[in-house]
């Protein structure tokens, strides 16, 4: 019974996946738009892991999808290796380095944390910055290999969202397993749960660890859509707003943040200018917080209690 509510937001991202694509197969603009919203879910998912779940207020997931996605272009154009060779790398990376740098800073408040990783995210953009030939320095590295599969955009639509829902599916596994429970413990009880026996220090360290894991996975679908890759592409900005993308959908949640980088990444492309789009982001998510604290996916939940509120009233009268 358990089985089925953890794979639920996986068979919502696949029905919706495949409800969109009869609607924007054949314009290569929203096809577009979707591979990049499939990227922006990933680095979502990663912040509902690591703040959601555990209680790690990262502001570095796109540095750790900077990470994957100049692993693989470095492996791809330097050392002419498959970008599925890549793939694994870009993902095995940033998990290993993300658990270490997690126990390091596990003991940390709220704002240490955030200032920690971002912190680490400006380290990790002077390095590639100043990184030469092998990063690219300020020009960057092109001429990346597309997705592997078909050439085809409907195809890099169908992967990339196959990639989310992937994703979704293991962490519906994680959220509803004991060891999820105990992630939940240290977030919102770090006293209490050290007083159980939970090691907050590894807790920590395995949550941010998986979600520097599906960053990277971000990140290396993101540099083999686009083909290049840029100091700025996946910089600080970024992790900020994958941050706010998984609070308005619902950051406790799996299938928030995705509902989240939908949203925002379609209304805002819809929006002329950055500047309107960032206003939009900052308005959007104080409506959501006076609205529905916990986040678009719990207004379902909200107009339910609202609807037995209002029938306790009527039988009470």
């Amino acid at each position: 019974m358990r089985r089925r509510p953890a794979l639920l937001p996986a068979a919502t991202v696949v029905a919706l996946a495949v409800l969109a694509a009869p609607l924007i197969t054949g314009n290569l603009f929203w096809l577009d738009t979707s591979a990049l919203m499939a990227v922006y879910a990933l680095l979502a998912l990663s912040v509902g892991v690591s703040f959601g779940l555990c209680g790690i207020l990262s502001v570095a997931q796109a540095s750790f999808a900077a990470l994957g996605a100049y692993t693989t272009a470095i492996l791809s154009t330097r050392y002419s290796l498959h970008p599925l060779v890549g793939l694994a790398a870009a993902i095995v990376l940033p998990a290993v380095f993300g658990y270490p740098f997690a126990r390091l800073i596990a003991g940390m408040s709220h704002l240490a944390l955030a200032v920690a990783t971002l912190l680490f995210g400006h380290m990790l953009d002077i390095a590639l910055r100043e990184g030469g030939d092998f990063t690219g320095g300020y020009i960057g590295l092109s001429g990346l290999p597309p997705v592997p599969g078909p050439d085809s955009a409907t195809w890099l639509h169908v992967a990339s969202w196959g990639m989310v829902a992937l994703v979704a599916a293991l962490l519906g596994s994680l959220y509803a397993s004991p060891y999820g429970a105990g992630m939940r413990s240290v977030r919102n009880d770090p006293m209490r749960a050290t007083a159980d026996g939970i090691d907050i220090g590894h807790m920590r360290g395995v949550a941010l660890s998986v979600a520097a894991g599906i960053a990277g996975l971000g990140g290396w679908l993101y540099a083999h859509h686009v083909s290049y890759l840029g100091p700025e592409s996946l910089g600080p900005a970024v992790s900020i707003s994958v941050l706010l993308m998984a609070m308005v959908g619902g950051v406790s949640t799996v299938l928030g943040p995705i509902v989240g980088a939908v949203a925002l990444t379609l209304l805002s492309t819809l929006l002329p200018g950055a500047e309107a789009a960032g206003m939009f982001y900052g308005g959007t998510l104080l409506l959501v917080l006076l609205a529905a604290p916990k986040g678009l996916t719990s207004l379902p939940a909200l107009a339910g209690a609202q609807r037995g509120a209002d029938a306790g009233k009527e039988n009470g009268r």
